[in-house]
């Protein structure tokens, strides 16, 4: 009886120091794991965005088309050309008339002009100011009404998707920063000038279009770019901001570690704060730049590697092979 009781002794004394040391590994584990700074409130600048993708598109196209069929007889300007409301872009013959001046050069070039005098030619006038984007007609080519001499634009804007989760943060009027794809390095301004009313669904996806107008158009603007566009939703500058990482919240109230300057410890302190990106957030009160908050972060490490007895692992000696002599 009395080796029974030694027994369950020694069983349960094993089991304590066991977890007595289990214990204290995992808390050195956790502390290993852990790694504490201390940083200061900076001044700084904070812009919230919404990001989405759009393309280069006239506001509006418009394809200069011919009245009659018939075959062009010269073209007045070109591809990047700005034109006026009632300019000449091109001249052109009615088939009749076409056929006439053909006939007429058999006889002489005072025939021809004759004709030209007498049976004037069509001119294809431009109905909006603009400029010139597609004109690839050449003069001699035959054309009916419904072949596009040339395409007129009034002015370049970028078309934005819109996911309908983030339609109703941005309204007109409103700021935006655009960077083609062609030319990512150059940023340019542009403004909100209108909203479409009706969704569109892309890959399952409920969006709204969003017209921007640059506010300087650069000679780069081609229609067809891709372009990233970043809607600037709210935006401050010379404001006081620390690290996201650096706020606690229980329950409503928010608050950092600030380090009480007296050994390690560190001490609660409430703030309020106000906007915030993906990084920062603005401190409204609370802290000054002189404060050191305390912030601790876990460290991550990749797992030791551990092979095991399995001779076929890297690291380890395959088992020698027998020879072809050796017994088996």
């Amino acid at each position: 009886m009395k080796n029974k009781k030694i027994i369950v002794f020694l069983v349960v004394l094993a089991v304590v120091i066991s977890a007595f040391f289990l214990v204290k590994k995992n808390s050195k584990t956790g502390s290993a794991n852990e790694l504490t700074k201390e940083i200061n409130p900076t001044i700084g600048t904070i812009r919230v965005i919404i990001s989405t993708t759009g393309t280069v598109l006239p506001k509006n196209r418009l394809a200069i088309k011919p009245p009659v069929n018939g075959r062009v007889d010269s073209i007045l300007v070109h591809e990047g050309d700005m034109v006026t409301i009632g300019q000449t872009l091109a001249w052109m013959s009615s088939i009749e008339r076409a056929a006439l001046l053909d006939a007429a050069r058999a006889q002489g070039e005072a025939v021809v002009q004759y004709w030209q005098r007498v049976y004037k030619g069509i001119p294809l006038l431009s109905p909006i100011g603009g400029e010139v984007i597609v004109a690839t007609v050449q003069p001699g080519q035959t054309v009916t009404t419904n072949d596009p001499v040339m395409v007129i634009s009034d002015h370049l804007i970028i078309r934005a998707q819109v996911d309908e989760t983030d339609i109703g943060k941005i309204s007109v009027g409103q700021k935006a920063v655009v960077s083609l794809d062609a030319y990512p390095n150059n940023k340019i301004a542009a403004i909100v000038e209108h909203m479409y009313y009706e969704s569109k669904t892309v890959n399952n996806v409920t969006i709204y279009e969003v017209d921007l107008v640059p506010e300087i158009v650069p000679p780069f603007f081609r229609s067809g770019m891709n372009a990233s566009i970043d809607f600037v939703i709210d935006s401050k500058e010379n404001i006081l901001v620390i690290p996201v990482e650096a706020v606690q919240r229980v329950d409503n109230e928010t608050f950092v570690m600030l380090h009480s300057g007296k050994g390690k410890g560190s001490v609660k302190r409430q703030v309020s704060l106000g906007i915030s990106d993906d990084k920062n957030i603005e401190v409204l009160s609370g802290l000054n730049e002189d404060d050191a908050i305390v912030v601790k972060s876990k460290k991550y490490a990749l797992p030791k590697s551990d092979t095991g007895t399995n001779p076929f692992m890297p690291g380890r000696k395959k088992p020698t092979q027998p020879s072809s002599g050796q017994s088996r």
